[in-house]
């Protein structure tokens, strides 16, 4: 195997060793609110810079307090749920299946990771040094970064490109 591989194992390993300290539901749960606060932020962030007028001039600064303060009450509230989730969880004598699980979450989310850097890669001129091509890994994660590269648009997904072993383009459309 080469370094690379063991770069990649290593960020699969640290995010499934993390998900199970931390267990699923926190994991979880921390994810979606994150993806609800942000979401929050962005639906109505606009309404809120609006009832700020009276006190702040700058509707650059209106508007970027308005998303990051929609961000932190979601967050702080979102964390305040999480721990009694978390509270409950570790009272029924649940956690050991949940840290379980959490590890699991959290190599997946690892693969993940790593298949986005793989595809980000694609950007560069990696898939064509000597390194990347003795990766036994990449060839594998190249194919889990196609699939995500196919959900993006065609006019962005034209960018990403690799190189095979053989010399070939996978990938290209």
């Amino acid at each position: 195997m080469a370094w690379l591989d063991y770069v990649l194992i290593g960020i699969v390993a640290v995010s499934a060793l993390i998900s199970l300290a931390r267990g699923f539901v926190r994991e979880a749960f921390s994810l979606a609110v994150w993806v609800l606060a942000f979401w929050v932020s962005w639906s109505f962030f606009r309404e809120v810079a609006f009832h700020l007028r009276p006190w702040i001039d700058s509707p650059t600064v209106r508007l970027g307090l308005s998303f990051a303060g929609l961000m932190l009450l979601i967050l702080l509230v979102g964390g305040m749920v999480n721990y009694l989730l978390i509270q409950l969880i570790e009272r029924t004598g649940m956690s050991g299946t949940d840290r379980f699980i959490g590890m699991i979450f959290g190599a997946a989310r690892g693969l993940l990771v790593v298949a986005v850097l793989v595809l980000l890669a694609g950007l560069t001129s990696f898939p064509q040094e000597s390194w990347w091509q003795e990766s036994r890994l990449v060839p594998y994660l190249q194919e889990l970064a196609f699939w995500l590269r196919d959900l993006l648009p065609p006019d962005l997904s034209k960018y990403f490109q690799y190189a095979s072993r053989i010399g070939s383009n996978w990938g290209l459309s």
